[in-house]
């Protein structure tokens, strides 16, 4: 999924329960996923991750893999179901310093998948 012209920036306050839900956790380092769907999808660094599992997976290693702050930095939303989160990290990661866009697509109320890249 990619931003087009039709999308709107809002306030991150009013991204769906679902991905503020997540991105909390995210920043806690919690391994939690029941936001997501059972079959959800997640792409980062060129790699996807299918369903509870292998998400919970790459969750666990991505919190301990590295040590970094983030910081929410904007929100777009595309349609009912598309948002787009950029957050600014910096750490002890290759680069040290990027700013990532986590784009979500939404199904009934969940994360059905989420690509995060630059």
């Amino acid at each position: 999924m990619t931003t087009s012209d039709s999308a709107q920036q809002i306030a991150p306050d009013q991204l769906p329960e679902a991905i503020s839900t997540y991105l909390a956790a995210h920043q806690a380092r919690d391994i939690d996923v029941h936001h997501f769907t059972q079959n959800a999808i997640v792409v980062d660094e060129g790699h996807s991750y299918h369903g509870h599992e292998q998400i919970r997976d790459w969750l666990q290693r991505s919190a301990s893999e590295y040590s970094y702050t983030i910081e929410l930095i904007g929100a777009q939303k595309t349609d009912n179901n598309h948002y787009v989160a950029t957050h600014h990290l910096e750490g002890n990661f290759p680069g040290s310093v990027v700013d990532l866009r986590f784009q979500f697509t939404l199904r009934n109320g969940r994360i059905a998948r989420l690509i995060i890249e630059p």
